[in-house]
């Protein structure tokens, strides 16, 4: 079973940059696509970057041109500049799993990691 563990995250006013990190450690025959997710209380999750082998990365409009997704391996990693208030969520780690080729993929979380930012 593939496990998402994240790291990173933290406090920053508003402005800064973060970077928030994901390894994925276990064995599969594909783990793709990978992405982030947020969850701010009271509000659902949603979803900030994803990206597939072969295809451009996808974000949501809030953090177009502001965030940045790249992949090395089994390693996630979104870097995070002009951070603003409304960033502020638990940022969860997303695989797409696949343990064998014959199996339907099945999607793997993280134990997510908080991101603050302060006015």
């Amino acid at each position: 079973q593939v496990q998402l563990v994240e790291s990173g995250g933290g406090l920053v006013q508003a402005g800064g940059s973060l970077r928030v990190s994901c390894t994925a450690s276990g064995s599969a025959f594909s783990i793709n696509p990978m992405g982030w997710y947020r969850q701010a209380p009271g509000k659902q999750r949603e979803l900030v970057a994803s990206i597939s082998t072969g295809y451009n990365a996808n974000y949501a409009d809030a953090v177009k041109g502001r965030f940045t997704i790249s992949r090395d391996k089994n390693t996630l990693n979104l870097q995070m500049n002009s951070l603003k208030p409304e960033d502020t969520a638990v940022y969860y780690c997303h695989a797409g799993v696949r343990r064998y080729s014959y199996e339907s993929q099945y999607d793997s979380w993280g134990q997510g990691t908080q991101v603050t930012v302060s006015s």
